[in-house]
């Protein structure tokens, strides 16, 4: 039996080909104007509030938002929500502190891996480099993944048509206008973002009426708002350490702190960013907690959709397109340009190639590799979240080293071994893809030996180890 969908392929064919063009062609129009290799990395410095906050939202939100908060909700309950939100939005307190550090000491910098490599050797710098290119690389292949896939669950259109679509679109103008084009399509697409996530949230709590409440959530599933839910505490934790910090490492963000016209300007802009994140994501997870209660058959990342298009209404699934065009492009932009950006900036150092050699045309061929490799995995629909949660273990290992140096010198063979013992560490504790085991719970001892709260909190507890074991290292070096 067919199964019935919310849109004609047609359709939805024709409006992910209109929008993807629409902010190809602003994209590149406006880059018109700024030529030259500082406003392809930097955007000449000169980005007024406005503009950077609204680039910092978008960039940050990406079609994950739909999803992630949605279902983690359903099982880490309030607890996990908090999390998610704050882990999402907390790096933007973080580089109000770390943004005035590298902006004052390093002031025509582009990149955080080069500020590193003026703190430590060549070595660590490229490892560095690496965990970086690599976190970000997943994050474009999950983004992708993402929109292919809403996509489909609305008009059944192929994984692949989607992908090609939106890559091509946001390639011909990232590529050819760098930050000035992605900051500009930003500003655009958050105000799409913004109207459309008001729009369909409000339709949401007006066709549930007295269901979108703490009060349904609390009458059908009471261990979603229990303070005594240990899930709750070890989804929040967990989701708050792993998401705070990949998003420190993430070049977008500190583009974006580079571009900023002035420090004060840079301060008001991450605050606001803060507080506008924030309850977006939590609306996110709440809606999910309410679909649950509501319908615990539906799939918990469909919980938005399952609220919103229980009528099958065609004009909710034409705005959820829109959304999801506009959340995933905004990422996508963002993400191309923060990795060309660390190779040509970076490359030199890295591979020591011929002075003539032109690393801005190199990183493009750089990026269509990568680009075809996020097309191949969007295209099969392959589920990356282990790969994520990978990349997010990687972020951990070096977060605590990388940051504690910006106020306290280490020496390269002490953040090495630092790294390498939390990396390990996290390894150890990571779960295999069923979460039923790791390489030290079930394979290297036996699970009988430990706790159930151990053997049920694995991903808590190797992003917990990952992180703080290297401030323990460090503290112990520097006692």
């Amino acid at each position: 039996m067919d199964k019935t969908y919310f849109l004609t392929q047609s359709t939805s064919l024709i409006l992910v080909i209109a929008i993807s063009l629409i902010f190809a062609f602003l994209g590149i129009l406006h880059s018109k104007k700024f030529p030259g290799i500082n406003n392809y990395l930097t955007a000449n410095r000169n980005i007024g509030l406005f503009s950077l906050t609204t680039s910092l939202v978008a960039s940050a939100l990406g079609a994950w938002i739909l999803f992630g908060p949605v279902a983690a909700a359903t099982w880490g309950g309030v607890g996990a929500v908090i999390g998610y939100a704050l882990g999402t939005a907390f790096p933007m307190i973080f580089l109000i502190y770390f943004g005035k550090k590298i902006r004052n000491e390093f002031p025509k910098g582009s990149s955080l891996v080069e500020f590193m490599r003026k703190k430590f050797g060549k070595s660590l710098f490229k490892l560095i480099l690496l965990m970086t290119i690599f976190y970000m690389f997943i994050f474009l292949c999950a983004e992708v993944t993402a929109v292919a896939l809403l996509i489909n669950y609305i008009s059944g259109t192929e994984l692949w048509i989607t992908a090609l679509i939106v890559l091509v679109a946001t390639l011909s103008y990232t590529l050819y206008g760098g930050l000035r084009a992605s900051i500009f399509t930003d500003n655009i697409q958050m105000i799409v973002i913004g109207v459309l996530l008001f729009i369909l949230i409000s339709i949401i709590g007006s066709s549930s009426g007295n269901n979108f409440s703490f009060s349904l959530i609390n009458e059908k599933n009471p261990q979603l708002l229990s303070s005594n839910y240990t899930p709750g505490y070890t989804a929040g934790l967990t989701f708050f350490i792993a998401v705070a910090a990949t998003n420190l490492f993430h070049q977008g963000n500190w583009q974006r702190v580079y571009a900023a016209k002035d420090y004060q300007t840079l301060k008001s802009g991450l605050i606001i960013s803060f507080f506008i994140i924030v309850p977006i994501v939590f609306l996110m997870g709440f809606i999910g907690m309410v679909s649950f209660s509501i319908d615990p058959s539906v799939r918990p990342d469909l919980g938005f959709f399952s609220l919103l298009l229980k009528d099958q209404r065609e004009i909710l699934s034409l705005l959820i397109i829109i959304l999801g065009l506009a959340l995933t492009i905004s990422t996508v932009d963002t993400l191309v340009n923060a990795i060309s950006s660390l190779f040509v900036v970076d490359g030199k150092a890295t591979f020591n190639l011929d002075k003539k050699t032109n690393y801005l045309k190199i990183s493009k061929y750089f990026i269509l590799i990568l680009s075809v490799i996020a097309f191949g995995v969007a295209s099969k629909g392959f589920d990356i979240l282990y790969l994520f949660l990978l990349a997010d273990l990687f972020c951990c290992a070096f977060v605590v080293t990388v940051f504690y140096s910006f106020y306290n010198k280490v020496n390269e063979k002490t953040a090495y071994v630092s790294i390498i013992i939390g990396l390990v560490a996290g390894f150890l504790m990571f779960p295999f893809p069923d979460f039923s085991k790791s390489l030290l719970v079930g394979v290297f001892l036996s699970k009988d030996l430990f706790s159930p709260f151990i053997s049920q909190s694995l991903l808590f507890l190797s992003f917990l180890t990952a992180t703080f074991l290297p401030a323990i290292i460090l503290k112990i070096k520097f006692r």
